[in-house]
């Protein structure tokens, strides 16, 4: 008997101390699950506020539907810009401070009937019946479709703002010729050099004879081209777009070039390209090769204004970047001063670009109103 009470207890004891040692196991478990927790929302947290440059820098460059001035998140101020889409129920519009600085997709701003999101700049129409953005793996819309965006945009604006700079330049200019001044004065003074260096070493050596035909159009495209490029230098309001480093600009100046090119081509011009001055056996290669030229000259402008407009802003805003990479305030005796000299190098690049684009439309209608000899 006694034999079996001390093995009964014994039996109990071990049990209790396997009860002791299962809950103390689970007790250091449920510590480090919720320490790795603690260390997960930690982590998560840190990469959320970690500075991203690349994000900035492709936020800054890009276009946007308002003008921001200071400030992060609600609290920030900018100038609101009209947003205009085209729906399948027909023309809504409101302005861009209907999303309250939101461009992640989690403001929806209803309209007749309809509601709407900012995605990254993107305007997007959701679902009958959805009441969020609902986002694949990818980061696409599932549940919201693109209506017809035909909102004021920065870009846009600032396209508007330098046409009409453009006529209260010129438009005055050309009425103190038309009234017979002979001797310029005023704004017509600072404008008459300018507009000689385009006739006189851009359009006649490269077209000819021909060259007043065009200079409205080499003109419009200079100027238009150089006041742009130092509107996206300033960076303040209503200033700072980046509108020559949008390749959708680039690519409409490329394509009036392109038309204006090839509606003024001479005999001459076409047959050189449909009808090469070679061997007839090589027409079937020279001649595809031709005609992917007539493409790949426009496209080339596109592409070198794009690239480098958009190559400045870059170097800019990655220098000051600098700063918040490495978190520390004695970067910007480097960064600040490399920063300030490429703005002085982009005064020359803004004219230099003007300039190139240019000439090498001047250049291309010179070969395509060639005579032949």
């Amino acid at each position: 008997m006694l034999l079996l009470g001390f093995s009964s207890n014994l039996q109990a004891q071990d049990k209790n101390e396997h009860n002791l040692e299962d809950r103390a196991a689970e007790k250091v478990d449920l510590d480090h699950s919720q320490l790795d927790e603690h260390h997960e929302e930690a982590a998560h947290g840190d990469e959320e506020g970690e500075f991203d440059p690349a994000e900035m820098i492709l936020h800054h460059i890009g276009d946007t539907h308002g003008f921001h001035v200071y400030g992060e998140g609600h609290d920030a101020v900018s100038v609101a810009l009209p947003v205009i889409l085209w729906t399948d129920n027909g023309l809504v519009t409101f302005m861009s401070s209907a999303f309250h600085h939101d461009i992640e997709g989690r403001e929806v701003v209803e309209r007749n009937g309809m509601r709407f999101v900012n995605l990254h700049e993107h305007i997007f129409m959701l679902e009958e019946g959805a009441t969020t953005l609902e986002l694949d793996d990818e980061h696409h819309p599932v549940n919201a479709s693109a209506p017809v965006d035909l909102s004021i945009t920065k870009n846009v604006f600032t396209l508007l703002m330098s046409a009409v700079f453009l006529c209260l330049i010129f438009i005055p200019v050309g009425g103190k010729y038309k009234k017979g001044h002979a001797v310029p004065s005023g704004l017509a003074s600072f404008m008459e050099p300018l507009v000689v260096f385009v006739r006189d070493e851009i359009a006649r050596p490269n077209i000819g004879k021909k060259y007043e035909k065009y200079m409205g159009f080499l003109l419009t495209i200079f100027f238009l081209i150089w006041i742009n490029n130092l509107i996206g230098l300033i960076p303040f309001f209503p200033f700072s777009a980046n509108l020559s480093g949008n390749i959708a600009f680039t690519m409409t100046l490329a394509a009036f070039t392109l038309i204006v090119v090839n509606i003024n081509g001479s005999k001459h011009y076409w047959s050189h390209i449909f009808a090469p001055p070679t061997h007839w056996a090589l027409w079937p290669i020279m001649i595809p090769i031709e005609v992917i030229g007539i493409l790949t000259k426009p496209f080339a402008l596109m592409i070198r204004l794009f690239a480098n407009i958009s190559a400045g802003h870059i170097i800019i805003l990655s220098l000051m970047s600098l700063i918040f990479v490495f978190k520390n305030v004695g970067v910007a005796g480097i960064s600040v001063p490399f920063a300030l000299f490429i703005s002085v190098l982009e005064l020359l690049v803004a004219a230099l670009q003007a300039f190139i684009f240019t000439m090498l439309a001047a250049l291309f209608i010179g070969q395509a109103v060639e005579e032949g000899h």
